[in-house]
């Protein structure tokens, strides 16, 4: 079919102010959050209903038109990258709370409502939705489910999937079925939830989500240690879990994002610091203030030069900010900011951190290392220029040996971001050919004409 009358259909579709095609119009879409992946769609559709997509996903089989889905396009490993002459579907439009139901602790969703919108309306209803990552303010709900999204709170709290009791699905096809409930207990039949979520939009098309909602902590502390090597900090981590206590924060910066930090949004860290170590407890007063003195006792025996604890909710949210700003300080240091993501098991984390050190001295390059110290997830970043043909070369292969190493420590090659583009050549190395080809079976059967998303995470 000619691409004038191929879009013309799309066009009737949905309507004609819907559907992009000039160039100035598609730039926006042709990368995501991930550096130096580009590629201009040959239209942006935009879509506001599940009738909508089912029909949009009818036609692309029709024509044989490549779809990505899109929601604001914060993916850190090219998932929302657009194949060549696809159709990018954009559902950022489609951003109604459709039900909060405080009588089951759910709440009901379009796939383009913000993380942080949801945050607010479950807070306001005096309950939490946990998952929280860096980019909640600003990424979008099917995106996080799509991609299995983590956070700071991951520890205690866990991630998107879980807090995802049933969406509604339109299939490659554009068959639209529903999978999961309102019920705490479920076990009839496949798992199939489990199979969607983090699919990073190769299986379906979220276009409604049931959210776990819990109630609202009563109580919360922060602090704030800091450390003159690594060790301490990751030592201070197995103290606090061994103890046992389950922090809903333990996060930690090394020293070259402490500095990059500081310089960008100035809330007192110290700048001559290893590293430094946020730690937050919640739940009941009174175990929330035993928590944070054992913590702080903790981290005091294993060598911390100060613990600071935030004295109120201003000061916890200031230490909260210089975290969640990490990747905003770095990006401002160099041209081009690579945020990688791999995770290690917990006894692993400090042993990596100095294997990425040394790997950036070996390689002349400037690496900044912050992330999830309670759960091992890693955020190598590299503060490079794209443009430097040299320099990208040298940080390629610094990442192939981090994952080479990661793997060897027995860790994972993605704790939250994805596989996407960026990490698609490394997966058989992480979870073995045979489990690919697993994967690749499931979607063959989904989406014979490959349809969604093709090209990411594996080639089938």
């Amino acid at each position: 079919m000619q691409t004038e009358a191929r879009f013309e259909k799309l066009a009737a579709i949905l309507s004609p102010d819907r559907v992009l095609t000039g160039a100035e119009d598609l730039i926006p879409y042709s990368y995501d959050g991930t550096a130096a992946l580009f590629q201009r769609p040959a239209a942006v559709a935009f879509a506001r209903s599940t009738e909508e997509i089912s029909s949009v996903l009818r036609w692309a089989n029709e024509t044989r038109t490549a779809i990505v889905v899109r929601g604001s396009g914060t993916g850190l490993s090219g998932e929302t990258v657009p194949s060549k002459d696809s159709v990018v579907l954009c559902l950022s439009r489609f951003d109604r709370v459709l039900e909060l139901d405080r009588a089951n602790l759910t709440m009901l969703v379009e796939p383009g409502v913000l993380t942080q919108t949801i945050a607010n309306q479950a807070d306001a209803a005096g309950l939490l939705y946990p998952p929280d990552p860096s980019s909640m303010k600003i990424s979008t709900i099917g995106g996080n489910v799509a991609n299995n999204s983590g956070g700071l709170r991951g520890l205690k709290y866990g991630v998107t999937k879980d807090y995802v009791m049933g969406f509604e699905l339109v299939l490659p096809s554009g068959e639209v079925t529903w999978i999961g409930n309102k019920c705490v207990k479920d076990v009839a039949g496949y798992s199939l939830k489990d199979m969607f979520v983090g699919s990073e939009g190769t299986l379906g098309v979220f276009t409604k989500i049931l959210l776990k909602l819990m109630p609202k902590p009563a109580a919360k502390k922060t602090l704030l240690a800091t450390y003159t090597s690594m060790e301490q900090a990751a030592q201070t981590v197995s103290a606090i879990i061994a103890h046992p206590i389950i922090p809903c924060t333990l996060e930690f910066l090394d020293k070259t994002t402490i500095n990059c930090v500081e310089d960008y949004a100035h809330v007192g860290l110290p700048r001559d610091a290893a590293a430094v170590l946020l730690m937050e407890t919640d739940g009941h007063e009174a175990v929330v203030a035993q928590e944070a003195e054992v913590m702080a006792r903790l981290a005091k025996e294993q060598g911390a030069i100060d613990v600071r604890a935030a004295a109120n909710d201003a000061e916890a949210l200031q230490l909260a900010t210089a975290r969640r700003s990490a990747f905003s300080a770095v990006a401002r240091v160099a041209p081009t900011t690579i945020l990688e993501d791999v995770t290690v098991p917990r006894s692993e984390l400090a042993g990596m951190v100095h294997f990425i050190q040394d790997l950036a001295q070996r390689h002349n390059l400037r690496i900044a290392t912050f992330g999830h110290m309670g759960d091992g997830n890693l955020h190598p970043t590299f503060l490079t220029n794209e443009k430097d043909a040299d320099e990208m070369h040298r940080v390629e292969l610094a990442f192939q040996e981090i994952v080479t190493e990661t793997v060897r420590r027995g860790g994972t090659i993605t704790g939250e971001h994805g596989v996407g583009l960026a990490k698609k050549k490394y997966l058989p190395e992480s979870v073995g050919g045979l489990n690919v080809e697993l994967m690749r079976k499931f979607r063959r059967a989904l989406d014979p004409n490959l349809i969604l998303n093709p090209g990411k995470m594996f080639d089938c």
